[in-house]
């Protein structure tokens, strides 16, 4: 069994929880939160025995060999850092860090301390996207991808009535870029590889966090469209255009229907089915990583690849965190 501490006690770590209950090998034995209140509360739900409001002494413990990461974007290189200098394989949920600087000290350290260190990025771990993989070759030569994953924020009517939560706050890392953006860049990267060239724009909200944005990705024979925004929404399926038909997704974040209409005319349902919680295909790469497996999917290099991509959209925007200035 992989003994599991998490960090962060919000909705997603429920669902993490959930999740990796599903698959075999994960114990989940710590939480970390600021309060011994939040931490007592969250263990007693999910039936945890340690809590801590040290992370420097969880990272000490004995009682984990793992930690999953769900604190702010901006605490993640410091928090993930910090484990792995003690020996602890991290998950770190999307995006792994605030920019580029930050995942390469993760990477470093990973590799240094010998550990494992994967991004939570759930997409392209699914079903669906290995659908999506291993049919890419019908399509023939490709030449558009486009990805839109437009959500509107229910903490974008607290930001319109002058309350400013956490998921619109730069010193966090946050905006729609950085929470939604990547669930269509990541999976770029993985089936196309590092862009020659991006061109962006956004939206800046008072607050100094885009609220939308887009960006054009350039590849030698082909380009990459794609839109994201948490002040609105859309219906659009993701498509990749080949010149022999155009595969179509029915959602970027979660693939689950996945079509071939080919150019006579002809369709082919090319879907795999889910059979578990999303999240939980992230738990068992990641388990399977510790136990000496290997990943061309979530990788350092796909990850490093995405967050340059990410990096580069928000310096055309204008778009600085504070964690940029350290």
């Amino acid at each position: 069994m992989i003994r599991f501490g998490v960090i962060g006690t919000n909705w997603i770590t429920d669902h993490l929880i959930e999740a990796a209950r599903e698959v075999g090998g994960f114990a989940l034995t710590a939480v970390y939160s600021r309060t011994e209140e939040k931490a007592a509360a969250f263990a007693e739900k999910h039936g945890i025995p340690f809590t801590f409001t040290d992370a420097a002494a969880m990272a000490e413990s004995g009682e984990i060999d793992a930690v999953y990461i769900a604190s702010p974007t901006s605490m993640h290189a410091e928090q993930a850092i910090l484990f792995m200098s003690k020996g602890k394989h991290v998950l770190c949920e999307k995006p792994a860090a605030s920019n580029a600087r930050e995942l390469q000290r993760m990477i470093e350290a990973a590799e240094r301390h010998d550990v494992v260190f994967m991004e939570a990025l759930k997409s392209t771990l699914l079903p669906g996207f290995q659908a999506v993989l291993e049919n890419l070759p019908k399509l023939g030569t490709v030449r558009r991808y486009f990805a839109s994953y437009c959500q509107y924020s229910s903490r974008y009517d607290a930001y319109r009535a002058g309350q400013v939560l956490n998921a619109f706050k730069p010193e966090f890392s946050n905006g729609a870029l950085m929470d939604l953006g990547v669930y269509c860049i990541y999976p770029m990267v993985v089936l196309f590889g590092q862009p020659e060239e991006v061109r962006a724009s956004g939206y800046l909200l008072d607050s100094g966090v885009d609220g939308q944005g887009s960006l054009i990705a350039k590849y030698p024979g082909m380009e990459a469209s794609i839109m994201y925004s948490k002040i609105s929404n859309s219906s659009l399926l993701a498509e990749i255009q080949g010149e022999e038909g155009t595969m179509t997704i029915d959602s970027i974040n979660i693939p689950k229907t996945i079509t071939i209409h080919y150019r006579d005319g002809r369709a082919e349902d090319v879907s795999k089915p889910t059979e578990r919680h999303t999240m939980s295909y992230e738990v068992e790469a990641f388990i399977g990583l510790i136990r000496g497996g290997q990943s061309k999917l979530n990788s350092h290099a796909n990850s490093l690849a995405a967050m340059q991509v990410l990096d580069e959209a928000r310096r055309q925007q204008g778009l600085v965190f504070p964690a940029d200035l350290k």
